[in-house]
């Protein structure tokens, strides 16, 4: 008896903080530092592309009304093989826990006025399409290294239509 009680306690320990279980319902979102330690374990530093990745990422969830970690989601990023653009792929992953070992997040190359990123439940087929607006590209593109973090930290507090446009598609 003492046994199954501590089982469940643990358990729900474990539920509760989104360990275990919780695959339909959103969790909880980090505060901004928990965020940029996210994105700071996955990608090595907190730029602005890779947080634009992660506000992406962010986004993607909340519109499907989904857990990150959800085995369910598949990320298409294209880009160009080049840093900055590239980023953004680590910074969905860091939001959504999508990998390119679980076969769940792929990257295409494209040109550079291509840039964009596909999020899909396959459950539902519900999609959806990101693109970087241009003015984001053009005001953080190539900053100087010594600015890359407070740029970061700077697109984690900006309104997502100022970083991103984002298309509902069909459901495949």
């Amino acid at each position: 008896m003492v046994r199954s009680l501590l089982i469940i306690a643990v358990l729900t320990a474990l539920w509760a903080s989104g360990v275990v279980g919780q695959a339909s319902a959103p969790q909880n979102v980090p505060s901004k530092e928990g965020a940029l330690d996210q994105i700071a374990f996955i990608h090595g530093g907190t730029g602005p592309f890779a947080v634009a990745g992660y506000r992406i990422g962010e986004r993607a969830l909340k519109e499907m009304k989904l857990a990150r970690g959800t085995f369910t989601l598949e990320v298409v990023h294209k880009s160009p093989r080049e840093v900055q653009f590239s980023c953004i792929a680590d910074g969905v992953q860091a939001a959504t826990g999508v990998s390119v070992g679980k076969l769940n997040l792929k990257m295409e190359e494209v040109s550079a006025d291509a840039v964009e990123t596909i999020v899909r439940d396959r459950k539902t087929g519900q999609t959806f399409v990101f693109r970087l607006k241009p003015e984001f590209v053009k005001r953080y593109w190539n900053l100087p290294h010594a600015k890359l973090s407070s740029a970061g930290k700077e697109v984690l507090s900006l309104s997502d239509d100022k970083i991103f446009s984002v298309t509902p598609s069909r459901k495949e």
